[in-house]
């Protein structure tokens, strides 16, 4: 149980946190800022956060939790705003899709703090976003990854285990640098790759016409070009070392099917085909090797 748990932005994931505590009895006050007033505003009339505070760093003050649910981008400035009144005791997280940035970060701002920050990423979220849309199940049965780095307090990344196992979440804990390329082949290239293909669609002089015939495929393959624009520029920038690498490899095998094509080949291009196939039908989310 904690006693405050202090929310710096109150959108849809931050929100949805702040319910599940409540919902299980986690912690007994929330208090809450964004940086628009008519979302801190929103948030507490939907019982989503106690009270409203009128900065970062007042929302910091007497809390003994505190989750930074902002862009990766503003996460630096946000530690800046709320160190003055970190304690060693506090328990510190974000939910940022890129971990060594935010990691830098911390370890730039923080510096003596550093071992009250454990570096989280649930990996849940919806193709809305707004606080409008908080939900307390968003994180029941999804994973976590912690990314501790060699100066988290021991008792801190216990803590946030079991916090986040408290609202039904399966919890993996990986270094920053590891998190950063899986998550760049796995979700970050995917998004590009579904912006990209709506971007070269719509672009062409035929565009709508072709996507007046586009089926449930095309739905579910460009589910996720629906994302937050400002939310992926900056996952998008943040990794872009790792996602400039998995990129590289999908052009070559997306090269290599296009060869095939071009060479009629199709003993080749069924053979990719059908590993693509088999790899795709015996994969199950969040499996360990």
């Amino acid at each position: 149980m904690f006693e405050q748990l202090g929310l710096i932005g109150c959108g849809l994931m931050g929100g949805s946190f702040a319910l599940a505590l409540k919902r299980g009895g986690l912690v007994k006050r929330v208090v809450g800022y964004s940086k628009s007033p008519s979302t801190t505003e929103r948030a507490r009339q939907m019982g989503v956060i106690d009270v409203e505070a009128p900065s970062a760093l007042l929302a910091v003050s007497g809390a003994d939790i505190v989750l930074l649910a902002v862009p990766v981008s503003a996460t630096e400035a946000t530690f800046k705003a709320i160190r003055h009144l970190i304690t060693g005791n506090m328990l510190i997280m974000d939910v940022g899709s890129t971990k060594r940035d935010v990691v830098d970060a911390a370890r730039r701002v923080l510096r003596d703090h550093i071992g009250s920050f454990v570096p989280a990423h649930p990996i849940a979220g919806k193709e809305v976003s707004g606080v409008e849309h908080a939900d307390p199940d968003l994180y029941h049965g999804k994973q976590v990854i912690l990314t501790p780095i060699e100066r988290t307090q021991v008792t801190h990344l216990k803590r946030a285990t079991d916090l986040w196992e408290a609202i039904g979440c399966q919890v993996t804990q990986m270094a920053p640098e590891a998190h950063d390329a899986a998550f760049a082949a796995v979700s970050h290239l995917p998004h590009l790759i579904s912006f990209a293909l709506m971007h070269a669609i719509t672009n062409q002089p035929l565009g709508r016409d072709f996507l007046s015939l586009a089926g449930p495929g095309f739905r579910d393959f460009t589910r996720i070009a629906a994302s937050d624009p400002k939310m992926w520029r900056d996952i998008l920038i943040a990794n872009k070392h790792e996602l400039i690498e998995q990129a590289k490899i999908f052009q070559r095998s997306l090269a290599n099917m296009l060869q095939a094509a071009e060479n009629s080949d199709g003993e080749e291009l069924e053979r990719m085909i059908n590993l693509a196939s088999l790899s795709r039908a015996n994969w199950r989310m969040g499996q360990k090797k």
